[in-house]
């Protein structure tokens, strides 16, 4: 195995594991918080908390899809193109897709320069800045993700005959 195939293999099962403990986090929180409700008592801040690692468990989810090549897309229109359309094509959908978690990321960041010493309603011993953290880093482990799932998409792609051209072999 290649570095960067162990690297990219590293890479997923960091987030694969982050991603469960996320989830087990979520559901633990949930079934507290309805026991404390059926027993009269309610948890203050566990609305706030739940909508943070909601949104941590899409980020973070997110740039797992992205390095399995699960999010979404449309592989089949690029792969039905002929080789000479499909490849730049790819590479231009590519550009634009890191472009756009490229620009996520510094307005993430921007945004949590300007959240600076605000703190969740709930608990104000977290920091919304620690909350919001998973814009730029999400968007960045997404880009991380696209890159390193680029080399086997490319030559996925350049394997796939265009529809139809199999059979124009074949009839020649």
């Amino acid at each position: 195995m290649t570095f960067f195939a162990r690297l990219r293999q590293s890479v997923e099962n960091v987030l694969a594991a982050f991603c469960v403990f996320l989830m087990t986090a979520m559901f633990v929180l949930v079934v507290v918080a309805v026991a404390y409700r059926e027993l009269g008592a309610s948890l203050t801040w566990y609305d706030e908390v739940a909508t943070v690692l909601l949104a941590w468990l899409t980020y973070y989810g997110a740039a797992l899809a992205a390095l399995k090549r699960a999010h979404l897309g449309s592989p089949e229109v690029l792969r039905a193109m002929p080789m000479m359309l499909r490849l730049p094509l790819f590479v231009l959908s590519e550009v634009l897709v890191v472009g756009f978690f490229v620009l996520l990321a510094w307005t993430g960041l921007q945004a949590m320069l300007l959240l600076a010493g605000d703190t969740l309603i709930s608990l104000p011993v977290v920091s919304v800045q620690f909350t919001q953290s998973v814009i730029p880093i999400g968007a960045t482990l997404f880009i991380l993700g696209e890159l390193l799932s680029i080399p086997q998409e490319w030559r996925s792609l350049q394997h796939v005959p265009v529809a139809g051209e199999e059979m124009i072999e074949r009839l020649s």
